[in-house]
């Protein structure tokens, strides 16, 4: 097989594919190919990993035009054709390079980030959004002095959105970012929602209202290609669906109120 990797200099600025001719054994993945590339034929190759058990997100990439972990993708299925995916398109996810999928596993940084070298690019833009949702707890009151209790429903509905491992590849999938610098993104949405929807959390009204713009709940489009990608199963889109019904309710309930007879400045009051 072949593993043909996107390439990057910094220096020149030059960009082109290199083709590394690989013999790959049962279970073999694409982080383990990069690696292999890197040991044998050049070291000069540039990825990035950490944990290699698909729990910190660090060596997301794109695999034959889909946002993937590397250390989970395996070669095998890609090679017959299995594990596809249909994503709604961007320039991004098509760089406009070719390969055969018989014979061929294509391998590229993930877009909607500047590049710094090779498969690496630079994740600022992305984390920077995630830290304007402020992710923290902020509590009313004193803190408990024991554990706080809460429903199993709520658990579950939480758990949906805490597994995301902040991977970037919903943020790469997504051609709202793709279109929009200053669109926040769905996973730093799908955090966003986690605290605002937490029974423990102090002021859910402001964790709503802090993306209450057009770059933020409002920017989404539904493509649905964050749900698709995320290796964690999470759904920003459906997250985003139910905040902006949370704010739609709320313009109801604030428009219904201006209008009641209880409020209406002709009406005299007690």
């Amino acid at each position: 097989m072949i593993l043909k990797v996107f390439r990057y200099d910094p220096g020149s600025g030059e960009q082109r594919y290199d083709r590394f001719p690989l013999m790959h054994r049962p279970g073999m993945t694409v982080l383990e190919a990069l690696f292999l590339v890197a040991s044998e034929q050049d070291d000069s190759l540039a990825f990035r990993y950490s944990c290699r058990g698909a729990v910190c997100g660090t060596c997301a990439v794109l695999v034959n035009h889909v946002p993937r972990l590397a250390c989970r993708t395996r070669l095998e299925p890609l090679l017959r054709g299995e594990d596809l995916l249909a994503l709604a398109p961007h320039p991004g996810l098509e760089l406009g390079e070719a390969y055969s999928p018989d014979e061929e596993v294509l391998v590229e940084p993930l877009p909607n980030m500047p590049l710094i070298k090779d498969l690496v690019v630079d994740q600022e833009g992305f984390f920077s959004k995630y830290r304007m949702i402020s992710p923290v707890f902020r509590p009313s009151g004193e803190l408990p002095g024991k554990e706080q209790l809460m429903y199993p429903s709520a658990v579950r509905e939480l758990e949906t959105y805490t597994n995301c491992i902040l991977c970037a590849s919903c943020y790469a999938a997504c051609p709202v970012n793709a279109a929009d610098d200053e669109y926040i993104g769905p996973a730093a949405l799908a955090k966003l929602y986690r605290f605002a929807i937490d029974p423990r959390e102090g002021d859910h009204g402001s964790r709503f209202a802090r993306a209450d713009t057009p770059h933020g709940w409002w920017a989404c489009r539904f493509f649905t290609n964050c749900a698709k990608v995320c290796p964690k199963g999470v759904t920003p889109n459906v997250a985003i669906g139910k905040a902006r019904g949370v704010l739609e309710g709320r313009g109801k309930d604030s428009r219904d109120k201006e209008h009641s007879p209880a409020t209406d400045s002709h009406v005299p009051r007690e």
